[in-house]
């Protein structure tokens, strides 16, 4: 039997979470333990405990209550919270997603104190410095053991990058294994898609129905916090849903609410409040996300988990930022890259509306990509 710590602290960890959990669960119960760390990173219950609820997650087993801050201050406070954490429980690994500061801080404490990293969704590059997931997301990989790509783009950057792409066991932190395995939000997808249609009331609740509306979301901080892009995409918002007569849905974070009477100029504010096909609704839980996602006509986001779960549901996506750590989107042509402008938004719009057939081919494995972790980390960490 094997000790693991796995360490969630946003939302989209708590539901890339799930995956692993399940496979345990399902098929591993006998030989993984699995001991859940919460940083508290999201702390609103709407944005977390709502997700173990209806995901079937396993509760923490520990809650760190750390809240929002600055990112050294939430960062460091993870930190001494996870090494605790580590040298009471001694487990054989810990597992980090993605690219958040709790992924940032269990890679900081473990690697301090030789456990074992395995990270999941290790690879992926928006190569941009700027952007502090990708500081997060370099630095985790720089200090894993068993490193697990979801795509093939994020297998080569690592090559890129100078981890070997065959190399024998023992693995560490000096002789590290990377995979090209599948991404376990695929197998996330499949599973809650009928789930999500038998309990979610999202779609009735709000008068949608399928293939009339597009989704939008927006959260990231250069978005919401400066209003000159702001202001660029409710531009867009707005236009695209009154020239073509389509209702928008903006499932929007609290904070991201606010910001807009602050940072939107009185005028657009005023014309997106009284829009009536700009439906501005509170966060959804995952099913709802999904559903929502699964009956749109488009996506528009600047979520680069969206951006999947967009292809996933075989759905055209604009994605709201000016480059996308999911490249293989905008090569087949299911996605494209416009931006905070109002223009290109506009133009990405016009030509998804023009198109008859999308591509979407098989870029993210079978939909068992966390029972292939799970048997990678028997195998190979001790």
């Amino acid at each position: 039997m094997i000790k693991l710590l796995t360490i969630i602290g946003a939302r989209p960890q708590i539901i890339k979470s799930a995956a692993l959990s399940r496979a345990i669960k399902n098929k591993f119960s006998d030989t993984v333990r699995e001991i859940i760390v919460h940083t508290g990173q999201h702390y609103d219950d709407n944005m977390s405990q709502v997700f173990f609820d209806e995901l079937d997650i396993p509760h923490p087993n520990y809650n760190l209550n750390v809240g929002s801050g600055s990112h050294g201050k939430q960062t460091a406070l993870m930190i001494e919270g996870i090494e605790e954490i580590l040298l009471k429980e001694k487990p054989n690994c810990i597992v980090l997603y993605g690219d958040t500061n709790s992924t940032l801080a269990g890679a900081v404490a473990a690697s301090k104190i030789q456990v074992p990293i395995v990270h999941v969704e290790a690879g992926l590059r928006s190569f941009n410095k700027a952007m502090p997931e990708e500081v997060n997301r370099i630095m985790c990989d720089s200090v894993s053991t068993l490193l697990f790509s979801p795509t093939k783009a994020g297998f080569d950057n690592l090559v890129k990058e100078g981890f070997k792409k065959k190399n024998s066991p023992p693995y560490s932190f000096d002789n590290p294994k990377i995979y090209h395995c599948g991404d376990v939000m695929f197998d996330n997808s499949l599973h809650f898609s009928t789930v999500a249609k038998k309990k979610s009331a999202i779609l009735s609740d709000n008068g949608l129905e399928d293939g009339s509306f597009l989704l939008a979301t927006i959260h990231r901080n250069n978005n919401t916090d400066e209003p000159e892009r702001l202001n660029a995409l409710f531009r867009a918002i707005n236009k695209i849903s009154i020239e073509n007569d389509i209702k928008i849905v903006l499932p929007l974070h609290p904070r991201t609410a606010k910001l807009l009477s602050q940072n939107l100029t009185p005028e657009l504010y005023s014309t997106v409040k009284t829009n009536e096909l700009i439906k501005i609704i509170p966060p959804v839980s995952f099913l709802e996300m999904i559903a929502l996602e699964k009956n749109a006509f488009l996506v528009m986001t600047d979520s680069g988990g969206v951006q999947k779960e967009a292809f996933f549901f075989k759905k055209p996506c604009i994605i709201l930022r000016s480059e996308t750590e999911w490249v293989e989107l905008v090569s087949s042509g299911s996605a494209i890259v416009a931006d905070a402008n109002e223009v290109e938004i506009i133009k990405a719009f016009e030509k998804f509306k023009k198109m008859k057939r999308l591509k979407f081919p098989d870029l993210f494995g079978d939909g068992n990509a966390a029972e292939f972790i799970c048997q990678e980390i028997l195998k190979n960490i001790r």
